[in-house]
């Protein structure tokens, strides 16, 4: 297939590129070539281009970021997608779109299934949600796969940040009343190769399986590292930031399952990869 990828040169961008290469002819773009806030530029793009699948990795990804930059986090999240879909339509071909747990309220005691009311909180999560409903009003043909605590090789993220930490500090204050899974790009990159190969479309959870706080996996993080650091709860009320995250932000992996595709890995095993390569 030919594959459109925006966001190339992101996090997963790096691991869609790896897993894909192989098999497919990527057009791979970023901001710079293609604006996807741009509509008529996004449009021409893709109709030059004439992909058979679109995925979509860019986005404002920033939490903090969107409450102060409220304007951008509509552009990329919300209109971004939205033109797009548009795009897609036009050519005829499908969209993957990336998005996330954050669209929901975290206010649940169990994990979240694909059809659960949607309630986000933050203006990252509303952004988000957005471009989720350009596309449902827009395209028939359409992978819409939420995910969840990306990290990867490429980029900032949250297990890169504790082993930093770690080198300067021998106690580290980590949030223990937010769970989720914490999700290995690469693995992800591998679930969205399989997607497009079906036409299977829809909603997906996907995360890699089991779950945990952010403090429990510090913890876990600095068990594999073999590293002595002290790791102390403290609530999210006290670890003052600008956007407010969901608590409870599992995602159940129900529809991939579903439709006959194997659970992605135990995160356990996933950070254990991670923290090898990166040594």
């Amino acid at each position: 297939m030919k594959i459109l990828i925006t966001g190339s040169n992101g996090m997963l961008g790096h691991d869609l590129q790896e897993v894909l290469k192989d098999k497919h002819d990527l057009i791979l773009t970023t901001s710079k070539t293609l604006d996807i806030t741009d509509k008529q530029h996004t449009i021409d793009f893709i109709c030059d281009a004439n992909p058979d699948i679109v995925i979509n990795s860019a986005a404002y990804t920033d939490v903090d970021g969107c409450e102060e930059n409220q304007d951008i986090a509509y552009a990329v999240n919300g209109d971004g997608v939205r033109n797009l879909a548009l795009a897609c339509k036009q050519v005829d071909c499908p969209l993957v779109h990336v998005s996330t747990d954050y669209v929901f309220n975290g206010k649940s005691d169990r994990p979240w299934v694909e059809d659960d009311e949607i309630g986000p909180i933050s203006v990252y999560g509303k952004s988000k949600r957005k471009g989720e409903e350009a596309i449902f009003e827009i395209l028939d043909k359409y992978f819409i796969v939420r995910t969840a605590w990306l990290y990867g090789i490429n980029g900032k993220n949250f297990p890169k940040t504790m082993l930093e930490l770690a080198k300067n500090h021998s106690e580290i204050t980590v949030v223990y009343d937010e769970v989720g899974t914490p999700t290995y790009t690469p693995d992800l990159a591998y679930g969205i190769s399989q997607l497009i190969e079906s036409d299977f479309y829809g909603i997906y959870h996907l995360t890699n399986s089991g779950n945990c706080s952010w403090c429990e996996f510090a913890r876990y993080i600095f068990e594999v590292a073999e590293m002595d650091v002290k790791v102390i709860p403290v609530t999210a009320s006290e670890f003052a930031r600008a956007a407010p995250r969901p608590s409870y932000s599992v995602l159940e992996n129900k529809n991939w399952v579903k439709n006959g595709f194997e659970p992605l890995r135990s995160y356990k095993e996933a950070i254990k990869e991670y923290i090898e390569l990166i040594k």
